[in-house]
């Protein structure tokens, strides 16, 4: 499998929630099993099948949460390039024909917020970002056609 490339801080967040599920919420999850136990038969208590239910997909979401730290490939700031957009770079990126310009950082798909101006480099504008220059010009495929975006700064 391919190591998905991630920023310190995303890499930092997701071992924090991890680190939340396992030693938090996991004996909450554990607790509530307990409880549901001590109500009798197991066959007719909603608690619980409730409380397994959420045991399941607690223990999913670990699972998949250490998968992707797992297969990682952090990206620290100072190999971030500023000739080149790459996972973490800053870049501020004009339509071709508009005044109008966005400043958008470029992150792994488990850290893109379009409110905080993070997009994913698996995102249409994040790929056909990708690898490109000050002054040079991307087309991005949406449903209303091609746009056209033009680099107009690199930064971390």
């Amino acid at each position: 499998m391919e190591k998905k490339q991630m920023s310190r801080e995303g890499y930092e967040n997701l071992k924090a929630q991890l680190n939340e599920l396992i030693t938090v919420q996991r004996a909450d999850v554990a607790q509530k099993l307990k409880e549901a136990r001590s109500y009798g038969d197991l066959s007719e208590n909603a608690e619980y099948d409730e409380a397994k239910n959420e045991q399941a997909l607690l223990e999913a979401k670990i699972a998949e949460l250490q998968y992707t730290l797992d297969n990682a490939e952090v990206v620290d700031d100072e190999s971030i390039s500023l000739d080149v957009i790459g996972m973490g770079s800053v870049m501020t990126i004009r339509k071709v024909g508009s005044d109008r310009t966005e400043t958008l950082k470029i992150v792994g798909t488990n850290e893109a917020n379009f409110l905080e101006n993070k997009i994913s480099d698996e995102s249409p504008i994040g790929k056909a970002a990708m690898k490109k220059q000050v002054g040079e010009i991307f087309i991005v495929e949406a449903p209303s056609g091609e746009i056209r975006y033009e680099v107009l700064e690199i930064s971390k």
